[in-house]
């Protein structure tokens, strides 16, 4: 058996609701293992999977898209007396020095008060064998291998760990609508929002013929990707050909983007309403193309009958692309099919719409029932985490 343990950050700093956090991380982790053979638990700040080797790939890939821990490591549960951790230490010891590795160093946390040694204590006996025998050097400020011994129910040993996505188990923070495109900024915010606890559906805005084939079936991978981080979500394709056409003919030119944006908020609220969510998410960022000055970001802010977030606000480019080479979408957002947004923007659009102009020229067009067909005709497509794994793993 392989057994795994899970590190909670932000959860335990919660008070008295906090078990209502950590039911639904391991509600979470469960789901997503459903198709493997895995056991979950929870005990005093770790997550606990113990399952068989041929579960290992997927127990991995499930913790690396896990939110609500901070890391996660692969552990050696050993008795719990200090021989048997001393040999455990003494063993990943070996493995470090076969791996090149100089110098290491020993950290302890003894969670069990009953165990006759302290955590120093625990450090300096179960380092002495690999010290004395010379397989690494002891170095306590800057070692090249730090392994790392818990004593608790068992005691466990491990030599490294990796990062996860932090934040609030997804769940916990009720349900949002992303708008999503294929660009890089709305799977970031989409991640972003989901590492708050937020549950996160998407929609999006399809303009075929105008927009290609190739350009849905990017924005249908990266849904996929995100869903993932959030255990699962629906993908609602609205197909807006008819109404950009009518924008095209009706709007003054350069208002034709940001008449776009309002016709979107405005199924968005339908489809927030249908869905039962809290609120509207974007990928804005203030300043960074024509229709998210401060003055048109307040014109389609005033069609949202939802709260409307856009965790993106303050981050430059270069940020945004960090997070989303983080979570492998940024290969997928560049590719080279444009969204609806860009095939119809004008040469010259409106920088400093007046929220009442705005209003007055959307009236004008004559458009919500085209929104409405649109919204019922929607398709609706669903990703999930635990059906990722069960194609990955589940025949194993």
């Amino acid at each position: 058996m392989c057994s795994y343990i899970g590190k909670l950050g932000e959860l335990t700093l919660k008070g008295g609701n906090i078990k209502v956090f950590e039911k639904q991380l391991v509600n979470n982790t469960r789901l997503a293992l459903e198709a493997v053979e895995a056991h979950v638990a929870l005990r005093a700040g770790r997550l606990y999977i113990n399952c068989p080797e041929k579960s290992c790939e997927a127990v991995e890939y499930v913790l690396d898209h896990l939110m609500g821990i901070t890391g996660w490591a692969k552990v050696n549960t050993v008795e719990k007396n200090i021989a048997a951790i001393t040999a455990a230490v003494t063993e990943l010891a070996e493995k470090a020095r076969d791996a090149g590795y100089k110098s290491f160093k020993v950290e302890a946390r003894r969670e069990d008060k009953s165990f006759p040694l302290n955590s120093y204590q625990i450090c300096v006996e179960a380092a002495a064998e690999a010290y004395d025998r010379g397989i690494l050097a002891v170095d306590v400020h800057n070692p090249d291998v730090l392994i790392q011994v818990e004593v608790r129910q068992e005691a466990y040993v491990y030599s490294s760990q990796n990062r996860s996505c932090r934040g609030l188990p997804v769940g916990v923070s009720g349900k949002g609508l992303l708008l999503l495109s294929g660009g890089l900024d709305s799977p970031v915010a989409g991640y972003r929002m989901m590492r708050r606890g937020m549950k996160v559906e998407c929609v999006y805005f399809h303009s075929y013929p105008y927009t290609s084939v190739e350009a849905q079936q990017k924005v249908e991978t990266l849904a996929k990707k995100i869903g993932e981080y959030g255990n699962d979500t629906h993908l609602n394709i609205i197909s807006f050909t008819d109404v950009q056409m009518q924008i095209k003919k009706k709007s003054p030119e350069p208002f034709a983007t940001l008449m776009l944006r309002l016709c979107m908020m405005k199924a968005a609220n339908m489809l927030c309403q249908r869905i039962h969510a809290d609120a509207i998410i974007t990928g804005e960022s203030l300043g960074q193309v024509a229709s998210q000055t401060v003055e048109n970001l307040a014109v389609t802010e005033s069609f949202a009958q939802y709260p409307l977030y856009r965790p993106l606000l303050g981050l430059d480019k270069e940020e945004i692309c960090d997070t989303a080479r983080e979570i492998d979408t940024y290969s997928t957002s560049i590719l080279p099919y444009e969204d609806c947004c860009v095939l119809f923007s004008p040469k010259h659009p409106v920088l400093r719409a007046d929220i009442q102009e705005a209003k007055k020229i959307y009236e004008e067009m004559e458009i919500d029932s085209m929104i409405e067909k649109a919204f019922e005709e929607r398709q609706i497509i669903r990703y999930s985490l635990r059906d990722s794994v069960e194609e990955k793993w589940g025949s194993k």
